[in-house]
């Protein structure tokens, strides 16, 4: 029998969320974004400076944690505190991701395991235990990429795993479903965060990016975040993996490697 939980409409008490990978970038735009919409944040992230710099930010309510996303006992110990201390986890979003450039026959292994780990396993990690505490309904977001649909040159790890976790979110959401629990993610094109601002350097790149995006501008983490609020009360909606790209994913992905060899000399 399925579930309809109305604490996951945030219309009439406030919701507990946990971002995970949540003290920078379109996580830490996550984090206001639903801060702002009335929920109690747990800003998660291995960093716990920065995510306890910006649950102060947030004000008194919310507050901060340490996770390693790869670490099952981590995750595990990070959802369970949350529900003991709010009595429930209503939302939670995965957005800790990292990445790695280098063609098929170069990347190393411990690279290529790298980002799979974290942005594949992690996020299993993440929905796991989010779906485990979750009694009365509620959302998970991951962060996936434009590279789950496209793929780019010299992005074999990150395209491998994002691919992978948009069929975890569809198989998620089939599975939870009946519990009342949504599962869905979000496909950002380029946007300018600590993730993706290092190889903007690269002279042409940008360029090329923005030549292949039809809206001709990159997103910012704040529409980002508008998407994910929009997720936590659109009651109906599981099993989305949402591209939200400027219509990047209608055109072409640019040649990395081509950028990077000409960089280089």
């Amino acid at each position: 029998m399925s579930v309809h939980n109305s604490r996951s409409a945030g219309a009439s008490e406030p919701r507990s969320a946990v971002v995970v990978g949540g003290a920078s970038g379109i996580g830490a735009a996550i984090a206001r974004g639903l801060a702002a919409d009335g929920a109690t944040v747990t800003v998660a992230d291995r960093n716990i400076d920065l995510a306890t710099a910006l649950a102060a930010e947030l004000g008194p309510k919310h507050d901060a944690a340490q996770v390693e996303v790869t670490d099952e006992d981590s995750v595990r110990e990070l959802f369970e505190s949350v529900r003991a201390a709010r009595g429930s986890v209503d939302i939670a979003v995965n957005s800790a991701g990292v990445s790695a450039a280098g063609s098929v026959t170069d990347l190393s292994v411990e690279k290529f395991r790298r980002v799979v780990d974290v942005c594949l396993t992690g996020a299993f990690l993440v929905i796991k235990h989010a779906g485990l505490v979750m009694v009365e309904g509620g959302i998970i977001i991951s962060l996936s990429s434009l590279n789950a649909r496209q793929p780019g040159t010299g992005m074999g790890a990150y395209c491998s795993a994002k691919a992978g976790l948009a069929m975890l979110t569809q198989v998620a959401a089939l599975e939870l479903a009946p519990k009342g629990i949504r599962v869905n993610a979000i496909a950002p094109g380029i946007v300018m965060t600590p993730l993706t601002s290092p190889s903007m350097v690269v002279p042409g790149l940008e360029d090329d990016y923005l030549a292949n995006t039809p809206l001709g501008r990159p997103g910012t983490p704040e529409e980002i975040a508008d998407a994910a609020v929009y997720m936590t009360r659109a009651m109906w909606l599981t099993g989305e993996n949402l591209d939200l790209n400027g219509g990047a994913h209608l055109v072409k992905y640019p040649d990395l490697l081509s950028h990077f060899r000409r960089a280089a000399g």
